[in-house]
């Protein structure tokens, strides 16, 4: 088993040597992609109903995008747990450790789905009224809602299990599982609606459907690994001080995730105030806010899988330069998409509707995301840096109350007593510009105060 474990898969990114910002790219590309053709897939659900079925069909779908966002975000911020911690084993190669860690997170990501599936069915109805949905639209978004929260197992398995294979530096065969359902789930999208004539009900099938696909090719994707990375079902189960561990470091960042949302599902009430067209135009524009993101968020899981790799075998220094390519790479790729999307906003929103009043809601959020969505680079770098050096609560912190408390401020003190549309799209940049400056200043602090309590490796650092 030592050799096998030993072995670099040709799937693998060397994190610990050779040239930095050429691996961060040849790491972070291929999550950027997965994610992009995450959300692009999803968004077909709305694309294919706003063609092929009504508005109010769109509305109902996208009305859902903010809930849906909540239970993601959650779990794959406790992914990330997963990330850190058998990424760290991984390069002490600690293969006993890998193993269990490996069975563990799958079998915490199937439990950890059923009490989803509970809660969800239970407050669906409860959760849309919360958000003022539309009455015109209620009954089809509980419908899509209650039947999305039946693949919950699949996308749970899909993230941990992807969480698993990156954090060795197999950042590709997620990519083409994804890629491969997400194609499927186009192509049911169409069968469903279109010959079979179905609704809201149709699309969320076959993204259950696409789902199940993604989950068992990266189930497949581990089992035929070699060593301490390999799975096999009758090895799962829940070793306490892994799981404490990786809940430890995930947990945070899961909270942070659901908090982020609960602002935006907050965000989305005050949208809903202004009617369907305002929810699905402004549902079309998340999609293109999420692409330019993904680049952020694709540099982020590189730097949080390279920074802990590299800590976790004392290489401070490679540490310092996987930080400072990371954010420039982030800065650079995420402001020239947002750019792209901005100036052809006329052609890609036109992939999703043609309906005049929708279009017009949807470019208002555009102008006032798109470009200025690079502001999400400068807290998305030391975050993830925060992480891995074992400080998960302070970029949870950080960002519930940069982002999302001010989020909840404007809405609930700013916006009623200036109701227009255009100045409630202005919470995002400034809630990221105060995110920023306390995510920048609380690394600089940690930083500093961990070669404070390291004098001998900062003296190494200044040497170098």
């Amino acid at each position: 088993m030592q050799k096998n474990a030993r072995k670099r898969s040709s799937h693998d990114v060397d994190m610990l040597n050779g040239p930095i910002w050429t691996r961060l790219l040849l790491f972070a590309l291929p999550l950027t992609m997965t994610s992009i053709l995450q959300q692009l897939f999803n968004s077909a659900d709305t694309a294919v109903v706003g063609h092929f079925v009504s508005s109010e069909a769109q509305a109902a779908v996208g009305a859902n995008s903010a809930v849906i966002n909540l239970l993601v975000n959650t779990f794959v911020g406790i992914s990330v747990g997963a990330n850190v911690v058998i990424a760290a084993l991984a390069a002490r190669r600690e293969e006993k450790a890998i193993h269990r860690a490996v069975h563990t997170v799958i079998a915490f990501s199937l439990l950890a789905s059923v009490a989803i599936i509970a809660v969800g069915e239970l407050l669906a109805g409860w959760i849309l009224t919360l958000m003022a949905t539309p009455a015109d639209v209620m009954d089809l978004a509980q419908l899509y809602l209650r039947l999305y929260l039946v693949g919950v197992p699949f996308e749970m398995v899909y993230n941990f299990g992807s969480a698993v294979l990156r954090s060795k530096g197999d950042s590709r065969r997620p990519l083409l599982a994804l890629f491969l359902s997400g194609v499927l789930n186009v192509f049911m999208n169409l069968f469903f609606v279109l010959v079979l004539h179905r609704s809201v009900d149709g699309v969320a099938i076959a993204t259950v459907l696409s789902n199940a696909v993604a989950a068992g090719l990266v189930i497949h994707f581990l089992a035929t690994e070699e060593g301490a990375f390999k799975f096999r079902w009758r090895d799962l189960c829940l070793d306490r001080g892994i799981l404490r561990k990786v809940i430890q470091i995930g947990l945070p960042a899961g909270l942070q995730g659901a908090v982020f949302s609960v602002s935006n599902m907050c965000i989305q009430s005050a949208i809903n105030s202004f009617g369907s067209d305002a929810v699905a135009g402004a549902s079309i524009a998340t999609y293109f806010d999420m692409f330019t993101y993904y680049f952020s968020g694709g540099m982020a899981q590189a730097c949080l899988t390279f920074a802990s790799q590299n800590h976790a075998v004392g290489k401070e220094e490679r540490c310092t330069a996987v930080f400072r390519d990371s954010i420039l790479l982030g800065l650079a790729l995420t402001f020239s998409v947002g750019i792209v999307f901005y100036l052809g906003r006329s052609a890609f929103l036109g992939f999703y509707t043609r309906d005049a009043a929708v279009l017009a809601f949807a470019v208002t959020k555009m102008r006032h995301t798109m470009v200025t969505q690079f502001l999400e680079v400068p807290f998305d770098m030391p975050g993830s840096m925060l992480r891995a050096y074992d400080h998960p609560l302070a970029p949870a912190v950080i960002t519930v109350l940069g982002t999302c408390v001010f989020r909840l401020g404007w809405v609930f003190l700013v916006f009623p007593h200036d109701r227009d549309y255009a100045r409630l799209m202005n919470v995002y940049p400034i809630s990221w510009i105060l995110t920023d400056i306390l995510m920048l200043a609380v690394w600089a602090l940690v930083r500093r105060d961990w070669y404070r309590r390291h004098p001998k490796t900062a003296g190494q650092q200044a040497k170098a």
